[in-house]
């Protein structure tokens, strides 16, 4: 599969894909109030509006089924929002999408940063396989978040 760039079109889709990923996060961790959620069709659309955010996703069909964002600022790539439909987890899309997006990122981002939920089994050990490397954990409501790094690697030209 080919990754996409996500853009206003796309943010009626984004917006339902990232609430179907998300409830059996919010399962997870006994809560229905987290952000990914919470979010408005208007917060996401101004997201993608936003010259900082590139967003990516994965298309089967003409139907979505895989998207991230990725916030640029300096240096940092901050990974937000990793979204796979439920009836397609598990099969490397989530993976595949996130190296893919790495790789198409401007070259003067170096690191890459991201969190998830201490009770996301499926993140915590897809992130560490894809190089990320836990950094801290900080409280949020009744669990904490775990927070991850990954340096990216700059070899002849190429960015790894």
């Amino acid at each position: 599969m080919e990754p996409t760039r996500l853009g206003l079109p796309d943010a009626g889709e984004l917006l339902t894909l990232q609430r179907a990923a998300y409830v059996p996060e919010a399962r997870a961790h006994h809560t229905l109030d987290l952000p990914p959620l919470l979010e408005t069709f208007d917060e996401v659309h101004l997201v993608l509006r936003d010259p900082a955010c590139l967003a990516w996703g994965f298309r089967d069909t003409g139907r979505l089924v895989a998207a991230v964002r990725i916030r640029v600022a300096g240096a940092v790539g901050e990974v937000g929002r990793l979204v796979v439909a439920p009836d397609q987890q598990n099969q490397g899309l989530g993976s595949a999408l996130l190296i893919a997006a790495e790789e198409r990122l401007p070259r003067g981002v170096t690191v890459l940063r991201l969190f998830t939920g201490e009770h996301s089994a499926g993140p915590l050990r897809m992130y560490p396989r894809l190089g990320y490397r836990e950094t801290h954990r900080s409280p949020e409501g009744d669990y904490e978040l775990v927070h991850f790094e990954k340096a990216r690697v700059h070899c002849g030209g190429a960015v790894r």
